[in-house]
């Protein structure tokens, strides 16, 4: 049973660290990863981060080049 705990929260942190790279890629602080550890929370954050204008396009030349 420990096994399987911490097979859980290897892949939980898998996760975490894999949001805070996107994250930090778009522009935007990597701490918002850690929305995605509360339940309803994770589905906002989600969709903020589809729809939202990514402050790295604003650095950028042309934005549109992104598809």
């Amino acid at each position: 049973m420990a096994g399987m705990g911490i097979f859980y929260l290897a892949i939980v942190i898998l996760f975490i660290v894999a949001y805070w790279k996107i994250w930090s890629k778009a522009g935007f602080s990597g701490a918002w990863s850690l929305l995605m550890l509360i339940p309803l929370v994770n589905i906002i954050a989600f969709l903020y981060l589809a729809f939202a204008e990514w402050p790295v396009h604003r650095q950028l030349a042309n934005p549109d080049d992104f598809g």
